[in-house]
């Protein structure tokens, strides 16, 4: 018992760091950039780095963890981690820009690792625990980027910055203690060792498998989607004679409605044996929501609400089929790695993508079409990936166990 507890106490301080460093750079950026005379391109570059390193460096977890075990990679993710987000509070351009790359990577490397130590360590409570962790990310990240501002007025956009270093530097001292050699259930935590419950090489094979790159699209479309949301609503809804107020303001509901979701949703995917119900909901919400941004836009309270409901549920979605589309730890890492490689690498693009659309036509009538217009692959690749079966990474090709009753999980 108290070494479970101290497993949940290690997965609660990795999820409560694996969005905060990021979500609480975007308010403090104008101070950023006044302090340390960023130009616009090095602005631009800065809030995108993160996002590009989450798919840039996602590919390293699995490889980590079959090295060295998948608690001295989390420890050593969170640690990394804290380094980077001390860095960059330094008052040189470089510690910022080099900062902010190893907190993404940290961050990637955690994001990865997270539905592996579920799996192996909550296997029959995957819906309960991917939902706290979806929940608790929600809630911190929030945390993080309404904070910013008081703690930069209080003392300095530096220290604002460096404070997030102390959870993840706690987070990385407790996994440091659960992978220690006599630590209660460590396994493969000295080079060379494999955790003992799948043996074998995965190596590449999950590239060979129609299921895993199902996942990976379903994963990469909805993040897609997330972040170019993130990164335009405002401005969209101040193009539809909103104030800048109420557009922000109607950012922070669309997220706030995820929150709840975050936790629900894995829950009652989990105990559903395929979730195309749910993939249904979500795809069916999207478009007409962003229809609704551009034919009624009086009623945008409506469609921002709906938004926050589809946009809340998808990614928990996503990351919750990480899990139950696995047969092990060691899948379930690989799967991870490869979905949010693809996953993270998209998403970055899309708000770039998406800006550029805008500027070249003028009007976002277009660029909110094109985002109606990917609701269709995502559909697509959501219905297959529901779809009940297995991705098995343990053993070259791998292989999707299709039919198969163990992919309902209770909690």
């Amino acid at each position: 018992m108290k070494s479970r507890l101290r497993l949940i106490a290690g997965l609660i301080l990795l999820t409560i760091n694996l969005r905060a460093v990021i979500t609480g750079m975007p308010p403090l950026v104008g101070n950023v950039q006044r302090a340390l005379a960023l130009s616009g391109t090095q602005v631009g570059v800065l809030v995108t780095l993160p996002v590009l390193c989450l798919g840039a460096f996602a590919w390293l977890a699995p490889r980590l963890a079959r090295r060295f075990g998948t608690r001295t990679a989390v420890c050593a993710a969170l640690g990394v981690l804290a380094l980077g987000a001390a860095l960059r509070a330094l008052p040189w351009p470089a510690a910022l820009f080099a900062g902010t790359v190893l907190s993404g990577a940290g961050i990637a490397i955690g994001n990865v690792l997270m539905p592996a130590v579920v799996k192996d360590h909550f296997a029959r409570g995957i819906g309960l625990f991917t939902g706290l962790t979806m929940t608790l990310m929600a809630l911190f990240g929030a945390l993080a980027a309404g904070a910013a501002v008081p703690l930069c007025t209080a003392a300095g956009w530096q220290f604002a910055l460096a404070v997030w270093a102390v959870p993840a530097a706690l987070a990385a001292a407790v996994w440091g203690l659960l992978a220690a050699p006599g630590a209660a259930g460590a396994v493969g935590t000295r080079r060379g060792t494999t955790p003992p419950e799948e043996p074998g090489s995965a190596g590449g094979s999950l590239l060979r498998c129609a299921l895993a790159w199902w996942v990976s699209a379903f994963l990469g479309l909805v993040s897609l989607m997330f972040y170019v949301l993130v990164a335009w609503l405002p401005q969209i809804m101040h193009a539809n004679g909103y104030t800048p107020g109420q557009a922000g303001l109607m950012m922070s509901v669309m997220l706030t409605i995820g929150i709840p979701l975050g936790f629900v949703v894995p829950v009652v995917a989990a105990r559903m044996r395929n979730q195309r119900l749910l993939v249904v909901a979500v795809v069916v919400a999207k478009p007409v929501s962003l229809a609704g941004l551009l034919l009624a836009p009086a009623y945008g309270w409506v469609w921002v609400c709906l938004l926050g409901a589809a946009t809340g549920s998808a990614f928990p979605l996503a990351i919750t089929l990480l899990g139950l589309r696995t047969d092990g730890a060691r899948s379930a890492a690989d799967l991870s790695g490869m979905a949010q490689t693809v996953g993270y690498l998209l998403a970055g693009l899309g708000p770039l993508a998406i800006g550029v659309l805008h500027d070249v036509t003028h009007g976002w009538r277009v660029p909110v079409a094109v985002l109606i217009a990917l609701v269709v692959p995502e559909a697509i690749a959501g219905l297959l990936a529901a779809r009940p079966g297995q991705v098995r990474s343990s053993g070259p090709p791998a292989v999707a166990r299709s039919g198969v009753g163990r992919v309902r999980v209770g909690v």
